[in-house]
């Protein structure tokens, strides 16, 4: 698959230049050259892609292939969320993104690879393998929507979809040197999403392009009924603004930005974008963030509590691994220990920690509290400005082992996406630079449902950037 955006397969289609076919077969054979490699797809469904692309199918979407993060439901399809406990699950349901992406005319092609449960920022927790990072096969791809970041940048797919909790698809996204975009919280239906933490998950799309993130929003958003927390907003056109530019855009460039363990080089690539925007016409204000100091505090209390409450349903009773034991407890305990991998465990217990008697106060409680402050001192911020602007990671992709035995550190990678999952605002990372051959990534937040703001913006960036891009050491050239 060259790296065609989904806007120029599209135009194929519709001027019979090509078919569906032709795009699902080249894709499938993309990933037969190099996923043995890159290692992105835990599931590929050559057969059912084929057949589906044989309908002609219609949409805004009609005939483009595509990939889905492997926590996201796909009915009849092997839907694992990358562990041992869920390793032979078929949902007997699809997840309602997927349903959209069908009604759509999309092909799905396969299931990507992620951290066990989402939990990671690397891809290295999945129970079945590890993805590479397109640019450096000893580099991790970034998490937990490694695999599907991966197969776009290395031109498997046009798209992608995965789920950001805190940062799972702005991280991996400017690791891989792809756009990525996490929706507002409730813009995306989650139905037929395995839960993380329920409150910060958000389903999202992959791409080259903002302009490509457009088109797949538009097929993806709206209101659900199957999900509580759906936000009833009206349906919206995300390609309308995009040919606007910046010109009378307020950006805001945060004051008090936490910048120990930055790159000098990513803050280098940052300013540079910033600067290209005001020469275009945007300007720039200066923002607080008191409280961001706190963020991966409150998030890593918040996350796991929620998590240890949606993995009690993994015990063996119902569905997914069972350990046969003569005792019932023998059997909880027996299928949860060999289910699921360290870093789940560490998340289980830690949230069960947070909301035990005695703590739940001293911890889970006081956390809410603070994300409360967080929330507010976005909104605060948005009055002042209409995007804010700084880096999506504080590094480039490192290597592999680099944090794996330092869970602390690996959490402080996400330092700069978190908030925007505690304050449920949108946000994206498109690329900006390279350093070392690794891509770089600038971080776009806007306020709730501007996403448009973000695509806006974004786009204009895309015109803009004059970077020299590599060409990834796994991948097909366009």
């Amino acid at each position: 698959m060259s790296k065609h955006t989904v806007k120029e397969i599209l135009q194929s289609i519709h001027n019979r230049e090509t078919t569906a076919v032709d795009w699902v077969r080249t894709s499938l054979q993309a990933i037969e050259q190099v996923d043995a490699q890159l290692q992105s797809f835990l599931h590929v469904a050559p057969e059912q892609a084929i057949k589906a692309a044989e309908q002609q199918p219609q949409g805004t979407l009609g005939g483009v292939p595509y990939a889905l993060k492997d926590n996201i439901n796909t009915e009849g399809m092997q839907t694992t969320a990358a562990s041992r406990i869920l390793e032979n699950y078929i949902p007997p349901y699809s997840a309602t993104v997927t349903k959209q992406l069908q009604t759509a005319g999309s092909v799905l092609v396969g299931k990507t690879n992620l951290d066990e449960f989402a939990m990671g920022s690397t891809t290295e927790t999945s129970a079945f393998k590890k993805t590479r990072n397109p640019y450096s096969e000893s580099h991790v791809p970034g998490g937990s929507s490694g695999g599907s970041a991966a197969a776009v940048a290395a031109g498997l797919v046009p798209f992608a979809l995965g789920s950001d909790t805190g940062g799972s698809i702005r991280q991996p996204a400017a690791f891989c040197g792809v756009f990525g975009l996490k929706p507002t919280y409730g813009r995306v239906s989650r139905y037929g999403l395995i839960a993380f933490a329920s409150s910060l998950d958000q389903i999202g799309p992959f791409t080259h392009t903002a302009e490509d993130a457009a088109i797949v929003m538009n097929a993806i958003c709206g209101h659900d009924a199957l999900d509580s927390t759906s936000a009833k907003v009206p349906a919206e056109d995300f390609t309308a603004d995009l040919a606007m530019g910046v010109k009378g855009l307020r950006i805001g460039i945060v004051r008090n930005l936490p910048e120990a363990g930055l790159d000098p080089a990513i803050k280098q690539a940052t300013d540079a974008a910033i600067q290209s925007l005001t020469a275009a016409g945007a300007q720039v204000v200066e923002v607080d963030l008191p409280h961001s100091e706190y963020a991966v505090a409150t998030y890593y209390l918040i996350a796991p509590a929620e998590a240890s409450s949606n993995l009690a349903r993994y015990d063996g009773v119902r569905y997914g691994r069972r350990v046969e034991t003569s005792a019932l407890l023998d059997m909880y305990e027996q299928t949860r220990s060999e289910g699921f991998g360290m870093e789940v465990k560490r998340r289980i217990i830690i949230g069960t920690y947070a909301l035990s008697s005695g703590y739940y106060d001293a911890y889970y409680k006081r956390a809410q509290q603070m994300r409360t402050l967080i929330r507010q001192d976005y909104e605060r911020a948005f009055e002042q400005c209409d995007v804010i602007l700084m880096p999506t990671t504080p590094t480039t992709a490192f290597p592999f082992g680099d944090k794996a035995d330092d869970p602390l550190q690996m959490y402080l990678n996400d330092i700069y996406t978190i908030p925007a999952n505690l304050a449920g605002i949108p946000g994206a990372s498109v690329p900006c630079g390279f350093a070392n051959g690794l891509p770089i990534g600038l971080q776009i937040l806007a306020k709730p449902f501007a996403e448009r703001t973000i695509l806006r913006v974004a786009h204009a960036y895309e015109q803009l950037r004059d970077f020299a891009w590599p060409t990834p050491a796994l991948g097909v050239a366009k």
